[in-house]
């Protein structure tokens, strides 16, 4: 069974108010390999074991509605997305590969690598005061909720150890997303919420409390230090078109790239979110939208240093421990292992996951699309390694 070291993602809840329709089944795959490995009955054997594991977990689990799993593999001669269910239950989409998938807090993996680019561009410092790189209203709102913004630095927001208060995980702002699922949020909102409702977790530096409010900051910051809109830097910083990353955008900041499908409707319960304004998670600690293969291809370019430019970065996002209890969440990224093979990636909200396992070279990536389904991930997560490992 997975073992999540060090990630203590958010698990937000919503009203049920929608009853599921009944799906129907049928797995399908992309990306085939055959002609890349003939004859390899080995790489046959794998790609049968993981489109059973998905179309069989969809069978036992119909209110999952959908599950996408990617694996990248090379030294498997495997590149391929297996996906099962539906992505419209209400229509009868059925989901296939090229579906996209809110992916939620994977998104602050990407935050953090376009952080630590500025920084290997020495643009940014991770010991600057935050103060030094946000409006002087945001400065303000903090020294008055209790916060004092030259004593936060970039290091403490990558690696949540600010003290900043987490508004995504206080049960009011899940009421008043689930009352009003269409408000457009601003970050503003998001930051005023935070400093509203809570006070500050601890000193700075001195304690480990996941906090979307500190990876909304970090969005201010890099759109500050790069002069561009969040999206914008997205993309440039971590190289969207060097790394291969056509199904990947920041949900409503910038266009749909052209070619991809319409998303996937993920659940909560029994309320279909799919038209819920993205604002509630968009600026940094979360937005993103991509296909599982799309999450994947970054998680392995991002772990295997081909989005860094120097060795040294990733080391340092991986390494990285800054209060006494933060246990292996480094700089956006969190540790897994399961039956002794250990990775590093993310996983979100949305019931999305995205890990790169070194001693397999393999990356793996998947979405669930009932948000509370953990288990069903886990599940799909944990077979999955043991495919590969086998």
């Amino acid at each position: 069974m997975i073992t999540r070291v060090g990630l203590r993602t958010a698990r937000r809840a919503a009203v049920a108010i929608l009853v599921l329709p009944v799906l129907t089944l049928g797995c399908s795959t992309a990306d085939p390999t055959d002609a890349d490995c003939p004859g390899d009955a080995h790489a046959s054997e794998l790609r049968g074991r993981l489109s059973a594991l998905v179309d069989g977990l969809v069978e036992t689990h119909p209110d999952t509605n959908g599950i996408a799993l990617h694996v990248e593999a090379p030294a498997l001669c495997l590149s391929q997305t297996f996906v099962a269910g539906l992505a419209d239950p209400v229509r009868g989409v059925e989901l296939d590969p090229d579906h996209a998938v809110r992916m939620a807090s994977n998104t602050k993996t990407y935050v953090a690598a376009a952080t630590l680019r500025l920084v290997e561009n020495e643009t940014l410092g991770l010991e600057d005061p935050i103060a030094k790189h946000v409006q002087r209203d945001t400065t303000d709102a903090l020294i008055v909720g209790g916060y004092d913004a030259d004593s936060i630095t970039v290091l403490h927001l990558l690696s949540h150890t600010s003290g900043l208060y987490d508004y995504a995980t206080d049960p009011a702002f899940a009421d008043a997303v689930a009352g009003d699922p269409t408000h457009r949020w601003t970050r503003t909102e998001q930051l005023r919420f935070a400093l509203e409702q809570g006070k500050p977790y601890a000193v700075p530096g001195q304690a480990f409390h996941y906090s979307d409010t500190g990876y909304i900051l970090l969005g201010e910051i890099v759109e500050h230090a790069s002069g561009k809109p969040l999206a914008a830097a997205l993309r440039e910083l971590i190289g969207y078109e060097r790394l291969g990353l056509e199904a990947t955008w920041l949900e409503t900041l910038e266009p749909t790239p052209a070619g991809v499908k319409d998303r996937a409707h993920q659940f909560s319960g029994d309320v279909d979110t799919y038209a819920w304004d993205p604002s509630f998670d968009l600026y940094g600690g979360g937005g993103l939208a991509a296909t599982v293969r799309d999450m994947a291809i970054f998680t392995r370019a991002l772990l295997t240093g081909a989005v860094f430019r120097k060795p040294e970065t990733l080391s340092l996002m991986t390494e990285t421990r800054v209060a006494p209890d933060q246990d292996d969440y480094g700089l956006g990224v969190s540790a897994i292992e399961d039956a002794g093979v250990r990775g590093w990636g993310h996983n979100g909200f949305w019931n999305t996951f995205s890990y790169h396992f070194a001693d397999l070279d393999a990356t793996i990536a998947g979405s669930v699309s009932q948000r509370q389904a953990f288990d069903v991930s886990d599940v799909l997560l944990s077979e999955a390694i043991a495919a590969v490992r086998d």
